[in-house]
Formats: C-alpha cells, sequence, structure tokens
C-alpha cells in the first residue's frame, strides 16, 4: 500500500473515478453536459439539446451521470440543482453527492449529516466513507479521517478508488474535487 501511495503521490494530475470501486484512475466521462450546457442543465442525448434536469424524462442513472460530470467540472451548485430533481432523494449516491457538494461549498456541518445518513442507510457504502474522511482532513480531525479509512479497509475496501483517494488525503492534506 505505501509504494502504491507513494507512486500516486508522485504522478502530478493523477484522478480518480468518484463512485469507482477500482483504484484504477478514471474521470467520469465529459459529455455535451459540461461542454455545451449552462448552469443546471443536462444534455439530453435523444433531443439532442441541453435541458432543464426538472420534469425532464431523463432515467435516475443519466441524472446521476450528470451530477459525477458536474462535480467532476467544479460546478457543485449545479450538481446539486441535478440532485434535487433526483426520484429517490434517500439512495446512498444521492446522500453521498449532496454531501460531497456541501463539502465543497464550504458546508462541512450540512456535508456531515449527509454522509451520515449515507452510511445509515448503508455501512457499506465505501465513496461516502471516503469523501466524509476527506472532509475530516479539511476540517484538521486526522484521527475521525484514519477511522474512516480503517472502516473501508474493514467492509473490503482495500485497493479501491475511496480507500486510495482518503489515504492519499492524510498523507498529503490534499484531497479531491470530485
Amino acid at each position: 500500500m505505501k509504494i502504491a501511495l507513494i507512486t500516486l503521490m508522485c504522478v502530478p494530475g493523477l484522478a480518480f473515478a468518484a463512485g469507482s470501486d477500482s483504484s484504477t484512475p478514471k474521470p467520469p466521462t465529459t459529455t455535451q453536459t459540461t461542454q455545451s450546457c449552462t448552469g443546471a442543465q443536462v444534455w439530453d442525448s435523444s433531443k439532442k439539446k441541453c435541458v432543464n434536469p426538472k420534469g425532464t424524462t431523463l432515467d435516475a442513472d443519466t441524472l446521476y451521470d450528470a451530477v459525477r460530470e458536474l462535480a467532476y467540472a467544479n460546478r457543485a451548485q449545479d450538481a446539486q440543482a441535478v440532485l434535487s430533481v433526483m426520484p429517490d432523494q434517500s439512495e446512498g449516491r444521492v446522500l453521498t453527492y449532496w454531501g460531497f457538494t456541501h463539502r465543497k461549498l464550504g458546508n462541512l456541518d450540512l456535508a456531515q449529516t449527509f454522509y451520515d445518513r449515507a452510511i445509515q442507510a448503508d455501512p457499506d457504502n465505501l465513496l461516502a466513507r471516503s469523501y466524509m474522511g476527506q472532509g475530516h482532513v479539511e476540517a484538521g480531525r486526522m484521527m475521525a479521517a484514519k477511522t474512516q479509512l480503517r472502516e473501508i479497509r474493514a467492509r473490503g475496501g482495500a485497493g479501491t478508488w475511496p480507500e486510495t483517494s482518503l489515504a492519499q488525503a492524510i498523507a498529503s492534506g490534499e484531497t479531491y474535487n470530485y
């Protein structure tokens, strides 16, 4: 693990995909959502245009992909607008990204509330644990971050993106924007 972590720290610009269980770098696919659409609009491939996500026929997975893409592009408020129309607000991935986007907007207490809800719904939500741990790193609570790292490993997450990114954040003090 130390060798992998040192290797990751030495490669500038190395990015990981949010939501990936692999430790292999892979950012979300860039689509017209971030290339052409403005604000909280999402690309609708069937209509071949940007649409307001509220009231569209886009399915939850398409909306979720747009949330990830917008978050990766440092557009947390736009991601939240898309999150707000997700059909199941109690779903773990939705709660996780509510927490993530609030953390990126500086609302650490609210982010923690969403991470807690995501983990309560699914204690094995490794991504929520990683993002929560990164929030602890940002707040200087290293012991709490290390607790989440131990939980990720104990729940079978050794070698996954959530573990690798949190371990790197603990080692470097730098967190991810996605």
